[in-house]
């Protein structure tokens, strides 16, 4: 033990050891915590303007609302993604009363602005597919068509698209969000707190996909019901991919009657499916008979090959060579190689120059999906800048992120097992308010009409009724490029919002 004068010389010693250290103030301060570097990074408050519309004469008066919902991790509360939504909310409505639609696209990795500003949203931009150009100017009109009128409007981009941001530098977030289980449950989140919010709980509910973002609804209306206590009145999936194993053919041959009156379709230049009735029943009749023959049935092969290149304009050596079973990618390469063109698979009745016309194989930027994502990115900015006024700086809206669909996570089961039919069955099932939209173009190769009317057929009646309708459009994956197909969209969504 020490005495005090000891004590008090010790004291004194260390007194000026520490006066003597140089202070590094900037090295020595700690890390800055995960919620203030989530805010240096994150997305900025909700911003809300006023806007009128007219729409067949009739001014409508609405507030538009851009932000973002931060998503935390349950367990430590540390931020992890900040996902961007735009919102159009009719003025003077009763949140009682007035329906609110949730609107998402696919990819995986497609933002919001494809269906926002394509069909759904008060403004559009001013392409169709005549004018369809990557070089195409960005300029949005007042959208005739849009949903404002029967519902509020809610689109969100999902992690990783358009301005939504990722704030966690963890692998197993980001795996966790691009992945079917950990979307679904994400964006369930989402919704609820949009719901809670904005004091919409009540208000009826309904969510809005296309390609993968219709999966996608099917997979978020059980994630809703399930872990937030979110119901939901309704679905509408416009060009839905409900299950994958159709929409490829190596096991599953049905997959080829599913394709066959799309490829008519873009044969005979068909806008309805009354221009298909016989392409429609030989697929579901003679050519799965045929088909189910097998590859030494020298006379079933002879009729399909003829009956194929008959429906398709292919020419009947290589209808034969491939034994009447059709691809995408065939199709579009062969249909019009004699005129050095390429179809587009997300519409066959759109055509584009073939970039290597004398190859054996030639790949090209498809002349939809590719030639309208400028565009459509470069709207979706100005209208985000200059009519919403959210200040997001120089950030680029993502409006397809394509490593999004390589990294996205099908589960142990992969991408050609991946569907959403037994959700939407046990959904049905469950629920008997619930009703569906299903609505395609006609010349879609990507997701073909008539497969998904083949995987319809087979869900039981539920009681009877039309809660589950069809409804096909002229053009393809995007059937809204078109005025008139986009005014029967707009009116099919409306039934099924006012339940008509």
């Amino acid at each position: 033990m020490l005495s005090p004068f000891r004590s008090r010389l010790w004291a004194f010693v260390l007194a000026l050891a520490v006066l003597s250290c140089p202070a590094y103030a900037d090295e020595a301060a700690p890390p800055r915590k995960a919620e203030e570097q989530a805010a240096s990074r994150g997305l900025p408050a909700e911003i809300s303007t006023s806007h009128t519309v007219t729409i067949d004469g009739e001014k409508i008066a609405f507030t538009a609302r851009a932000g973002a919902i931060r998503l935390r991790d349950a367990s430590s509360d540390a931020p992890q993604a900040d996902v961007a939504y735009v919102s159009y909310e009719r003025t003077a409505s009763d949140p009682l009363t007035r329906p609110v639609l949730f609107i998402f696209n696919g990819g995986p990795g497609a933002a919001s602005a494809w269906l926002g500003l394509g069909a759904a949203g008060p403004w559009r931009l001013r392409i169709s597919p005549e004018t369809m150009s990557p070089s195409a100017a960005p300029v949005t009109v007042d959208n005739a068509e849009t949903w404002l009128p029967f519902a509020d409007l809610v689109l969100i981009d999902p992690p990783g698209t358009g301005y939504s941001k990722i704030l966690s530098d963890s692998d197993d977030v980001r795996k966790r969000f691009y992945s079917v289980q950990g979307d679904a449950e994400a964006l369930a989140v989402v919704l609820r707190k949009w719901l809670l919010a904005h004091g919409r709980l009540a208000s009826p509910k309904f969510i809005a996909g296309e390609s993968y973002g219709g999966f996608r609804a099917v997979k978020l209306a059980r994630a809703l019901r399930e872990r937030e206590s979110v119901g939901v009145n309704g679905l509408a999936l416009v060009s839905p991919a409900l299950d994958f194993a159709w929409l490829g053919a190596e096991r599953n041959m049905l997959a080829y009657a599913g394709r066959l009156p799309s490829l008519a379709a873009a044969a005979r230049g068909a806008t309805d499916r009354a221009a298909l009735a016989d392409v429609e029943a030989y697929a579901a009749g003679e050519y799965v008979t045929d088909l189910l023959k097998g590859a030494r049935d020298a006379e079933a092969l002879s009729r399909l090959s003829g009956n194929v290149a008959r429906f398709t304009g292919l020419d009947a050596r290589l209808a034969a060579q491939l034994g009447g079973r059709i691809d995408a990618k065939t199709f579009t390469r062969e249909r019009r190689r004699n005129a050095q063109e390429v179809l587009s698979a997300y519409d066959a009745g759109i055509v584009a120059y073939d970039p290597a016309p004398f190859a054996p194989e030639s790949e090209w930027a498809d002349p939809v999906l590719d030639a309208w994502r400028a565009p459509l990115g470069a709207a979706m900015t100005r209208l985000t800048v200059e009519k919403l006024g959210w200040p997001i700086g120089d950030a680029r809206y993502n409006v397809l992120n394509d490593q999004i669909a390589h990294q996205w996570d099908y589960g142990r089961q992969g991408r050609a097992n991946a569907e959403a039919v037994s959700d939407l069955r046990d959904a049905l099932a469950l629920d008997p308010q619930l009703r569906v939209l299903v609505a395609h173009g006609v010349a879609d190769l990507v997701t073909p009409y008539f497969a998904t009317k083949l995987m319809l057929d087979q869900l039981p009646a539920f009681g009877g009724g039309e809660r589950v309708s069809l409804t096909v459009l002229a053009g393809g994956h995007m059937p809204y490029l078109y005025d008139a197909a986009r005014r029967e969209l707009r009116d099919a969504v409306r039934r099924l919002v006012e339940k008509k």
